[in-house]
């Protein structure tokens, strides 16, 4: 998919970037969230963006989860969308079949990369399919040292992967629109019984939502998003509330008008949906593990605990006008700045 350039904020050499992802639309995620936004902010910048992607393939939907579509024989059309587009740049945001293809590229052609680590796919596999969390470590290990810099979202993942041999990472952070997520717009005129707890996301184990269905708690538990485990967790949680997969202004008003976000995941490298909500003045309540603590801790906009109940009780006392200020911090033009910084 090619962006067109419509809007240079500012007088640049023109540079072409292609990045090569398997997370694509129609998926609903921070990695697609992020990498629209880059592209975005990249063409602002007078940049031309080439995104290859599944669309671009012979594709089948990937097992457990149909809403994925893996590129089948990518490798043979991906030298010839480089050669067409002939980038002065190469990111290669994940490391499935397309990124596969993307890195063998550039490795025969002895042309330098920078690759991402946006998702913790050894836990998410070995949760799937129970295949050891340590061969899935090993091939990402060899899949990234080939690339000049492999980017990370915290710096706690850092960390992580720096004590598990991993080389070269840099730090490149995420914003959010706080244009859209705003805690002034016009809230639901759907009334759900307060205080009313929302999750934003995929409906899937690794997000392990079912440690927010059980929480004992008052009040009202919405769910948003779609996915693989919905049909399950509707039967099993009858008393939830699933409203389905939202964007844009529906989304924007599900989070202005909730009492705190619960963030279930302890498999999330940053939690793209925490600054929406932040963003939205809407506390966040989570686990002190990467990306929720990389965000939240120590400042006041949300609370961490072991236990999700105890941290329920504690958020009631955060003041939205914190959570608001703090995440317009985070915005994706000073996120896009620092990537193309990065870019070899």
């Amino acid at each position: 998919m090619k962006f067109n350039n419509t809007n240079k904020e500012t007088k640049v050499t023109r540079k072409k970037i292609l990045i090569a992802t398997d997370a694509w639309y129609p998926q609903t995620n921070g990695e697609v969230t992020t990498l629209a936004e880059l592209a975005k902010q990249l063409e602002k910048l007078g940049h031309e963006i080439l995104m290859v992607a599944p669309q671009d393939f012979i594709r089948i939907p990937c097992p457990t989860y149909s809403e994925i579509s893996l590129a089948l024989n990518a490798w043979f059309k991906f030298k010839k969308i480089v050669k067409k587009f002939n980038p002065n740049y190469i990111y290669i945001a994940t490391e499935g079949p397309i990124g596969h293809a993307a890195r063998k590229y550039c490795k025969n052609n002895n042309v330098p990369f920078v690759s991402n680590y946006g998702t913790k796919l050894p836990e998410y596999i070995n949760m799937r399919f129970g295949i050891p969390k340590t061969w899935i470590y090993a091939y990402l290990k060899n899949f990234h040292k080939a690339a000049t810099h492999t980017l990370v979202g915290t710096q706690s993942l850092k960390q992580e992967l720096s004590n598990k041999g991993f080389t070269n990472l840099k730090l490149w952070t995420r914003g959010v629109d706080t244009e859209l997520f705003n805690p002034n717009i016009p809230k639901l005129s759907t009334h759900y019984k307060n205080p009313m707890w929302l999750y934003v996301g995929r409906i899937a184990k690794e997000k392990n939502i079912e440690a927010f269905l059980n929480l004992e708690i008052e009040g009202s538990k919405v769910l948003v998003g779609d996915g693989p485990q919905l049909k399950k967790l509707k039967k099993n949680y009858p008393n939830a509330i699933f409203v389905g997969k939202l964007k844009g202004k529906e989304l924007a008003k599900y989070y202005a008008s909730a009492t705190a976000l619960v963030f279930p995941s302890k498999t999330d490298t940053f939690g793209l949906v925490t600054l929406e909500s932040l963003a939205s003045g809407t506390p966040v309540v989570g686990y002190p593990v990467t990306g929720p603590k990389d965000i939240i801790e120590n400042q006041e906009v949300g609370v961490l605990d072991n236990d999700l109940k105890k941290a329920t009780n504690r958020v009631m006392d955060i003041d939205r006008d914190k959570c608001r200020e703090y995440a317009l911090e985070y915005t994706w033009d000073k996120s896009a700045k620092s990537f193309y910084k990065m870019l070899v």
